[in-house]
């Protein structure tokens, strides 16, 4: 159990919500132009059909597509891919970004995964977003939330939500 949430849920909890998340879908295409997914960038990623082929439900791999799909992460400065600080799997720099959406024909990356102040934010000029839905994450962060809309046109919008305290949150048993 990630230790994370060790003392605020039941381990029947904690189970359910791993069976849950094991049936949900890895990634998401909108309107064949944005590309989602709660992590980011797999050097195994090749073609979509990949992904269409991940029979679900299916526990998370220590590596590989899946694995990399929920937990890798964009790095700046970095050319190519990278070893990645959490012990699982890679970084990816703007090169691999810019090669991905060309080789795939799409706009945007859309990810979360990664605490970010503002709610939301760009990397490999504009073409990755990450964001992180999760005002004061844990109770440790003085972080703002980030909700993204996307317009007929696929004009992407944001709202913000400030914190509204630094107060650790308190939990439910």
């Amino acid at each position: 159990i990630n230790a994370e949430y060790m003392g605020r849920y039941s381990i029947k909890m904690w189970k359910s919500f791993t069976d849950t998340f094991n049936c949900m879908p890895v990634a998401a295409l909108v309107e064949e132009r944005i590309f989602c997914m709660h992590g980011g960038l797999s050097p195994d990623l090749h073609s979509m059909h990949q992904i269409r082929n991940i029979l679900r439900p299916t526990d998370v791999p220590d590596s590989g597509l899946i694995c990399d799909l929920l937990w890798s992460d964009p790095e700046e400065g970095l050319v190519g891919w990278g070893e990645n600080e959490r012990g699982v799997s890679f970084t990816f720099g703007t090169d691999i970004v810019e090669k991905f959406l060309h080789a795939h024909d799409l706009d945007l990356i859309c990810r979360a995964h990664q605490v970010v102040e503002d709610g939301y934010q760009f990397f490999a000029k504009r073409q990755l977003v990450t964001v992180f839905s999760a005002p004061n994450y844990c109770g440790e962060f003085d972080n703002s939330a980030g909700v993204m809309s996307v317009a007929d046109d696929l004009i992407c919008s944001f709202q913000v939500i400030k914190p509204l305290n630094k107060a650790k949150p308190k939990f439910l048993t």
